[in-house]
């Protein structure tokens, strides 16, 4: 009983939507203000009402023209426009790049279910409709191996435009927030994640720090042996409890476990 609880009480975390789930798409819960344009390769995913766009998701430029993001934050129904080089969203600073998706440029994971969130698979792929001007504020982001798995309290950060605090407003800099992994041996266990969690999710963070609504679709950035930064999860859930409930950290789709559909999606379209 207690695994079953554990298994429905989540909420996924993009704005504007309306199923019966929460997507992370406000602001990182007790970050800080990220030095500007330290994360180049962080985009905010952007859809179309009433004449204007609004943020909803994060994601990662992975090519010149193609960004990573989660499944959920991905309607067939909505317009969307990606934003390059941003991070006070309250001011044009001058570094913007603003690209308009294509209505057939939008790749969801085929085995995604947007009624099952836990089941998995939130990713999906986002082609522009022109190639990215890369510099020193817009940059790409490196992937890991596939298969590649991060050991325990691995100090990894999310970033993010997504609500300070469950509930709380959005923020206009881009936060950043120290998330160490919990690996999926501690993760899984009954009174943590349970069955809830997949091998192929990354779960980081579960106290004071945590991804929230508006972080959906963001990355988990990560430190690799060379001393660069390696994009590990996309964002995709939280607990209904609250946005930083204990041993319930936040979950991200696990990158390494998709690097063969990221490749073939690319080289097919």
């Amino acid at each position: 009983m207690i695994q079953l609880l554990s298994f429905l009480l989540f909420v996924a975390l993009a704005s504007g939507f309306s199923q019966p789930f929460s997507r992370l798409s406000s602001r990182v819960v007790n970050g800080e203000d990220a030095v500007p344009y330290s994360w180049p390769w962080q985009v905010s995913l952007q859809y179309e009402k009433d004449g204007a766009f609004h943020h909803t998701c994060g994601g990662s430029l992975i090519a010149p023209d193609w960004v990573v993001t989660a499944g959920h934050c991905i309607s067939t129904s909505r317009t969307y426009q990606v934003v390059l080089g941003e991070y006070d969203r309250s001011e044009l600073e001058g570094p913007e790049q603003v690209i308009p998706i294509n209505a057939g440029d939008l790749f969801v994971h085929p085995l995604w279910n947007s009624n099952c969130v836990a089941c998995g698979n939130d990713i999906a792929l986002v082609k522009l409709s022109r190639s990215a001007q890369l510099g020193d504020k817009v940059k790409l982001a490196s992937l890991p191996p596939a298969g590649d798995i991060l050991p325990n309290e691995a100090p990894c950060y999310i970033s993010g435009w997504g609500r300070l605090y469950t509930g709380g407003p959005l923020p206009d800099k881009l936060q950043e927030a120290l998330l160490p992994v919990v690996d999926h041996e501690h993760c899984s266990q009954w009174d943590w994640w349970g069955i809830t969690v997949k091998t192929t999710m990354v779960c980081a963070g579960g106290d004071t720090r945590s991804g929230c609504n508006g972080d959906s679709g963001g990355p988990l950035n990560c430190p690799a042996a060379d001393g660069s930064w390696q994009v590990h999860g996309v964002t995709s859930f939280v607990s209904a409890f609250g946005c930083n409930t204990i041993k319930k950290p936040t979950v991200f789709t696990r990158v390494s476990a998709f690097i063969d559909w990221i490749d073939e999606t690319i080289a097919s379209n």
